[in-house]
C-alpha cells in the first residue's frame, strides 16, 4: 500500500514540474518576445530624422520606415506599434531617431508628439519671396503658399499691414519652429515675435519721432541700404529724418535701385532716377510705400534713437570705405559728389 502511495506521488510530482517547466518555457518564451518587441535596441541609426508629413496614416509611417530602413525588425516594429495603439495616433513632425531606441521608445516618442524643433534664421534678406524659398526649405509648407498669404491683402490686413508693407513685420533673428508648422501658423508665430520686438520701450521711441512702428520699418529698411557699417547708421538716420521733417525728398540710391530691379547696380544714373515708381524717392515725397528689404534690428534701433544734426546731404566717400561725406549745404555736397565722381571714373565705374 505504502508503495502504491509514493509510486502515486512520484507521478503527481513528475506532472507538476513537467507542468511547470512547460510553464516557464511558455513564461519565457512570452518574457523573450516582449522584450524583442517592446525593449530590445531597434532603431539602427542610418538616418538621422523621421519626417511624418501632415496627414499621414500608420501605413505611410510604416512605409517610411522600411523604405529608409530606420529599425532592423519591421515585424516587430509593426507589432509593437499595434499593440500600443499608435495606429490611429499618428502625428506629424520632425522626429529625431536615436540609434539603440527601443520599440517602446521610439513609439511613446511618435505617439506624443514629442518632435525636435528646427531652427529657422533670416537676416538681410531682400525681398518677400526670396524669405518665402528659405523659410519652406527649414518646415513643410512649400513657398508658393506663404508667398500666396504675403500677396493676400485680405490675409495681410488681419495683422494691421497692407501687402506692400507686410515685410516690416519679419525680425530678423533664429527663431525654433516646428517643422509641420503650416504657412498661416508660420505667419501667427512671426507676428508673435513682432509683438514682442515691438515693446512699449520702442513704441515710445517711434512716438516721439512720430513715425509708426512700420513708418520706422520702411526708413530702416532704407538706412539699412546706404549703411555698410553699423555704427554710421545713427547719423545717415537723422539725415533722412532731417529731410523727412523738411518736407525735401528723400532721394535715396537704394530706393530707385529696388524700383530698377536690378540689385547689381554700382552707379545709379539719372536714367534710374527717372524710373516710374513709387519706390523712387527722387520722384515722390516720403517714404516709400513699403521697406526696399528686410530692415535690420540695428537700423530700427538707430532710427528710433537717430543721431541729431543738421546734414541733409550724403555721398559715399571717395576711398570706397563704405563710409560717407555729409554736407548741411548744397555747395558742400556737391564738392563731395565731384570727389566720389572722380573716383568712379578712374576705376571705370560706370553702372
Amino acid at each position: 500500500m505504502v508503495t502504491k502511495k509514493i509510486k502515486k506521488i512520484s507521478l503527481k510530482a513528475k506532472l507538476l514540474l513537467a507542468l511547470g517547466a512547460f510553464l516557464i518555457v511558455i513564461l519565457t518564451g512570452i518574457g523573450i518576445s516582449y522584450y524583442l518587441n517592446y525593449f530590445k535596441p531597434n532603431v539602427n541609426g542610418n538616418i538621422e530624422y523621421l519626417y511624418i508629413n501632415t496627414g499621414s496614416d500608420f501605413n505611410d509611417v510604416y512605409l517610411s520606415i522600411k523604405s529608409d530602413a530606420i529599425v532592423n525588425d519591421t515585424v516587430a516594429f509593426y507589432n509593437a506599434a499595434q499593440n500600443m495603439e499608435y495606429v490611429g495616433k499618428v502625428k506629424a513632425g520632425r522626429y529625431r531617431l536615436t540609434k539603440g531606441m527601443s520599440n517602446r521608445a521610439f513609439i511613446n516618442m511618435l505617439k506624443a508628439g514629442n518632435q525636435e524643433p528646427v531652427k529657422v534664421s533670416f537676416q538681410n534678406v531682400r525681398l518677400k519671396h526670396t524669405l518665402a524659398g528659405m523659410v519652406s526649405k527649414k518646415i513643410e509648407t512649400d513657398s508658393a503658399s506663404i508667398s500666396t498669404l504675403l500677396d493676400s491683402t485680405e490675409f495681410v490686413k488681419k495683422y494691421g499691414f497692407t501687402t506692400d508693407n507686410v515685410y516690416t513685420m519679419f525680425i530678423p533673428n533664429s527663431y525654433e519652429i516646428y517643422w509641420n508648422t503650416d504657412a498661416e501658423k508660420f505667419f501667427n508665430r512671426m507676428h508673435e515675435e513682432y509683438t514682442k520686438f515691438w515693446n512699449a520701450d520702442r513704441k515710445s521711441k517711434a512716438s516721439s519721432i512720430n513715425l509708426s512702428p512700420i513708418e520706422v520699418s520702411i526708413l530702416a529698411s532704407i538706412v539699412d541700404g546706404e549703411a555698410l557699417n553699423d555704427k554710421e547708421m545713427p547719423r545717415i538716420a537723422g539725415l533722412y529724418m532731417n529731410r523727412l521733417l523738411k518736407g525735401i525728398r528723400l532721394e535715396a540710391d537704394p530706393t530707385v535701385i529696388f524700383a530698377v530691379n536690378d540689385f547689381t547696380i554700382r552707379r545709379v544714373l539719372n536714367k534710374h532716377l527717372r524710373i516710374n515708381s513709387p519706390y523712387n524717392t527722387y520722384l515722390n515725397s516720403g517714404l516709400p510705400p513699403g521697406p526696399i528689404s528686410m530692415p535690420s534690428i540695428h537700423a530700427i534701433d538707430a532710427v528710433l534713437s537717430y543721431e541729431k544734426h543738421d546734414y541733409i546731404y550724403m555721398c559715399a566717400k571717395e576711398d570706397f570705405s563704405g563710409y560717407h561725406n555729409y554736407a548741411s549745404t548744397l555747395s558742400q555736397h556737391l564738392i563731395n559728389a565731384k570727389k566720389f565722381q572722380q573716383a568712379l571714373n578712374e576705376r571705370n565705374i560706370k553702372k
